[in-house]
């Protein structure tokens, strides 16, 4: 997903927040000025971490916020998980679920409050919108053999779970895979969260190779990329993946919260409005 100059803005302003440091932002501006046609949001922050320990040392360590969101959610698991096999399609409530977990993003966000996502969850019915893309879903998972979901927080990753228990269920044939980030950014979800939440019991985790909050083809293993090239159905979470992965020429469903102006105005929604859509080959 390209990046425009009202994005660039952002990401530049976000950066000008944390510092004054001339230097800093100097560089921050010539990458950003100097971006390729199609370099991403995600491949742009991985580059300004870099600049960042080269200033400033290693940026802010998430681990305990990590722990603390993952076993907030932990904690309403069950409650959460009898919600969904009470619903009409339990399948469709935990995709929901799943999505309101996305809210936990310490990187679009300016501030994750637990109110709000307590507040998200007590509304996890499918929007209208949703529908025809939710049968296409169900047709693709009907007929594929191997399914790869790519994760994005912490958190969200136990919602994840619950989504992916019932995926096994209606579709027991179905090879799941799910892909994390390869090194701790942000409060991305990490191998270690997939192992802390359960998931790693319920799929096979791979990686995306680094420190970057998103999936870029060319970055990925070569083991990861295998698994995406033979992936028959492919759900992949959050913005950051959504930049980084949709316009590359393959079939994928993507689910996620509207957090900033790129993604209200592009799906023409309200602010932390969740919205699931396929993208073609």
């Amino acid at each position: 997903m390209r990046i425009s100059e009202s994005c660039a803005k952002c990401l530049y302003d976000k950066q000008k927040n944390k510092t004054d440091n001339t230097a800093y932002l100097a560089e921050i501006k010539e990458l950003l000025d100097n971006r390729k046609e199609q370099d991403t949001s995600p491949y742009m922050v991985y580059l300004f971490n870099q600049v960042h320990t080269k200033y400033f040392g290693k940026g802010a360590d998430y681990k305990a916020v990590k722990k603390e969101y993952n076993d907030l959610v932990l904690g309403m698991e069950e409650d959460l998980r009898l919600e969904i096999e009470k619903a009409n399609d339990p399948l469709a409530k935990a995709l929901v679920m799943s999505r309101v977990g996305n809210y936990i993003d310490f990187g679009a966000m300016n501030h994750v409050d637990k109110a709000t996502f307590r507040n998200l969850l007590c509304d996890t019915k499918m929007r209208k919108e949703d529908e025809a893309v939710y049968q296409s879903f169900l047709k693709e998972c009907e007929k594929g053999t191997t399914f790869l979901l790519v994760c994005d927080n912490c958190g969200e990753i136990v919602l994840d779970k619950l989504l992916v228990e019932q995926i096994q269920k209606r579709f027991p044939k179905l090879k799941i895979y799910a892909m994390v980030r390869g090194k701790e950014v942000l409060n991305d979800a990490t191998i270690e969260d997939a192992v802390y939440s359960g998931m790693a019991s319920l799929a096979d985790i791979v990686d995306n190779g680094g420190a970057i909050a998103g999936t870029i083809y060319d970055m990925i293993p070569e083991k990861s990329k295998m698994i995406m090239d033979k992936a028959d159905v492919i759900l992949a979470k959050g913005q950051g993946n959504y930049e980084s992965m949709s316009g590359q020429g393959r079939h994928i469903f993507y689910t996620l919260l509207c957090k900033c102006d790129l993604f209200t105005d592009r799906f023409q929604v309200p602010m932390l409005t969740g919205v699931f859509v396929e993208e073609r080959a």
